[in-house]
C-alpha cells in the first residue's frame, strides 16, 4: 500500500462521517464469446440487454439502468492461467429467500448447468456457477433474512473468525432437504455443522 493511501486511511478513521458511501452499480466483463456470454446470464439471472451494439451490451434484471456490462474487442484473448492471477473471482446476486436459490438451482440442473461449488458461508448460503468465460457467478441468500444480523456474525462470531469461507455443501443433499420441508435455520444449522458435506472435494477456484 503507497505511503499516500496509508496516510488518507489514517485520517479517514478520524473523519469517516464525511464520506459519501455509494451503492455498488453495475459489473463489466470484458469477453471473447460475446453472444454466449449474453445468453448465460439471461438463462442464470434474467439478465435482458437495454441496448446492445456489435461489440457488447448493457444488460438488467430489475429496475436498474444496467447491472452488467458484457464487451468485446479483438484485442481481448482468454487467459489460460486466471485462476492463478488476482483479479475478479465472482460477481454475486441475492435472492430473498432460500427458496429461490433452490428453485434455480433446479431450474439451471435441467439445461445442464451445476454449481462448481456450494458453500454455507455463515452469513449466507451460496451455489457458484461458472460462467462461458471462467468467472463465478454466487447466487446467495442470507442465513439471517436481515443485514444487520449477518453483519454482526461476520463481526462478532467465533465461528465465523475460525473459518471465514465457510463449510463445502453438498448443492443435490440441501435441496432435496429444503424440498421436504426442512426451515431456513434447520438447513443453516445443518449446513454449517456439516451436515451436507460433499462426498468429494469442491473446486472453489482458489489458489492455495
Amino acid at each position: 500500500m503507497s505511503d499516500d493511501i496509508s496516510s488518507a486511511l489514517a485520517a479517514t478513521a478520524q473523519t469517516d462521517q464525511d464520506i459519501i458511501s455509494p451503492r455498488l452499480h453495475h459489473a463489466f466483463l470484458k469477453t471473447t464469446r460475446l453472444q454466449e456470454m449474453k445468453n448465460w446470464y439471461a438463462l442464470t439471472i434474467g439478465m435482458k440487454p437495454h441496448f446492445e451494439w456489435d461489440s457488447g451490451a448493457f444488460m438488467g434484471n430489475d429496475h436498474a439502468n444496467h447491472r452488467l456490462v458484457i464487451f468485446t474487442s479483438p484485442a481481448i484473448s482468454d487467459d489460460p492461467d486466471k485462476v492463478q492471477r488476482a483479479g475478479l473471482h465472482h460477481l454475486a446476486f441475492e435472492y430473498d429467500h432460500c427458496d429461490d436459490l433452490v428453485a434455480t438451482y433446479r431450474r439451471l440442473q435441467r439445461h445442464g448447468i451445476v454449481p462448481h461449488a456450494a458453500l454455507d458461508h455463515g452469513l449466507t448460503t451460496s451455489f457458484y456457477y461458472l460462467d462461458p468465460d471462467g468467472n463465478s457467478l454466487e447466487l446467495q441468500y442470507d442465513n439471517f433474512g436481515d443485514w444487520e444480523k449477518s453483519t454482526e456474525f461476520i463481526r462478532t462470531s467465533p465461528a465465523f473468525a475460525d473459518e471465514p469461507i465457510g463449510h463445502p455443501v453438498d448443492p443435490e443433499a440441501f435441496a432435496r432437504a429444503q424440498e421436504a420441508g426442512r426451515s431456513v435455520d434447520a438447513l443453516h444449522r445443518d449446513a454449517y455443522a456439516g451436515k451436507f458435506a460433499p462426498s468429494t472435494p469442491q473446486d472453489i477456484r482458489i489458489p492455495g
